[in-house]
């Protein structure tokens, strides 16, 4: 390989870690959550990814992927959560104008499902109001929550683990079955991990709160 390829080789490796920053906030057991945000019109490094996952997307826009000759498009919503099997070598970019970060969860356990998310508090069954189902599958449930400003949640129950992904800023005042109150508060962006439990909620904001819970079921 001559001097001048190899020199090319490493000036676009650099660009393209440039154009692609990233942390993992979370990992234990069951997840691996990495924030990315990745710059348009720069294609990734040929890569592949071992385990199914959860994208939620906090910016609109759309990616063009290469899977060694196989290309296709997927477009995006801010806000929107999506389904990402496990995938074969494949080369992606962003080809829409602007910036887009994404919060990544990895699933590190594939099924037989062993835990199920379904009690008689559930929060989907009774709290449609703020909770919304966006897609279930034998690995994961995940849904939407959205919480008015200075508006109350009754008592209800998570029965599984779960990552909160916050598409706002949040600011609650949680108080548990037994009595216990404590104060929650993470920005827009932010996931954070919560392990079951029963209690009551309230948006101490002035505005809306909105997220996307990822509930692992193995």
């Amino acid at each position: 390989m001559s001097v001048m390829r190899l020199i090319a080789i490493l000036l676009s490796a650099a660009a393209t870690l440039a154009a692609q920053t990233s942390t993992t906030p979370i990992e234990n057991e069951q997840v691996r959550v990495i924030v990315v945000k990745e710059d348009p019109h720069v294609k990734t490094r040929l890569h592949d990814h071992k385990v199914n996952r959860v994208m939620i997307y906090f910016d609109a826009g759309k990616q063009d992927f290469d899977y060694e000759g196989k290309k296709s498009t997927l477009v995006f919503k801010a806000g929107e959560p999506k389904w990402s099997p496990a995938s074969g070598m494949h080369i992606a970019e962003i080809t829409s104008a602007n910036p887009v970060r994404i919060v990544e969860v990895e699933l590190k356990k594939p099924t037989p499902v062993t835990k199920t998310a379904s009690v008689a508090l559930d929060p989907l069954k009774t709290l449609p109001k703020y909770y919304k189902l966006e897609f279930e599958n034998d690995q994961v449930r995940v849904f939407r929550v959205k919480i008015g400003p200075h508006e109350s949640v009754p008592l209800h129950e998570h029965a599984l683990n779960r990552v909160l992904v916050c598409i706002t800023d949040q600011n609650f005042r949680v108080t548990t079955e037994d009595g216990k109150v404590v104060t929650q508060t993470h920005k827009a962006g932010e996931a954070s991990w919560g392990s079951p439990t029963k209690h009551k909620e309230e948006n101490l904001n002035d505005t809306a709160f909105e997220a996307i819970v990822v509930e692992p079921k193995s």
